[in-house]
């Protein structure tokens, strides 16, 4: 028997399932652990477990840096505590235009249980993100309205420059030219610099499902 192809709506869906799945779930090999990268690694290969027991998809590879290469969705998780997580860096263009894929984010709240010594990850939020959602909420605010109130390249320039995004000059001018031309679409997360992007969600929990484009799975 053939199994179906995965896509973004069933991502989606199935998203929904397998966080109220493992909400239920009373979890000895995380019990005590306070590595937040060790749990989203273990969340991650379980949910691909999961899918792959009913989907054929792309597995992610170096070369794709993301998680489900053949829909470009990357997944991300996070404890609720601080909700946030890495991401490659590839160009300062990111901040501006998108990271260029979409992303799934799983936000738990982790409560030990000492008598049973398990521990319950509760998805407290699940949002997918569409790409075109993911550049920075406040250099993309900005630049729109710059461009809104017909600034010109000098003041873009500057604008971008005051930002401190890691851009040389022949970058810079063609992201300028790329803008005038098309403004950017309204970004929704917080990216800090760093040798990876930092990226931030509390805005994308509080807009999940009120902006096209961030969809509240659960």
């Amino acid at each position: 028997m053939s199994v179906k192809t995965l896509t973004v709506q069933d991502l989606i869906k199935e998203a929904s399932a397998f966080s109220e799945i493992q909400s239920a779930l009373h979890e000895s090999d995380i019990y005590g652990v306070t590595d937040g990268k060790a749990v989203g690694t273990l969340v991650e290969h379980k949910f691909q477990s999961y899918l792959a027991a009913r989907y054929s998809f792309a597995r992610s590879n170096s070369a794709s840096g993301v998680d489900f290469p053949s829909i470009n969705v990357d997944i991300k998780v996070t404890s609720i505590v601080q909700p946030q997580s890495s991401s490659p860096f590839k160009s300062a263009r990111q901040k501006i235009f998108g990271l260029g894929h979409h992303l799934l984010v799983f936000v738990y709240e982790k409560v030990d249980n000492s008598r049973k010594r398990t521990a319950n990850l509760f998805f407290r939020h699940t949002i997918f993100l569409d790409q075109s959602k993911t550049a920075d909420f406040q250099i993309t605010k900005g630049l729109r309205q710059l461009l809104k109130n017909k600034a010109n390249e000098e003041e873009l320039a500057a604008y971008i420059m005051d930002k401190n995004l890691p851009v040389d000059s022949i970058e810079l001018a063609q992201i300028i030219s790329e803008l005038i031309n098309s403004p950017p679409e309204q970004g929704y997360l917080t990216i800090s610099n760093a040798l990876q992007w930092r990226l931030q969600y509390q805005r994308v929990i509080d807009e999940a499902g009120q902006v096209d484009g961030i969809i509240r799975v659960r």
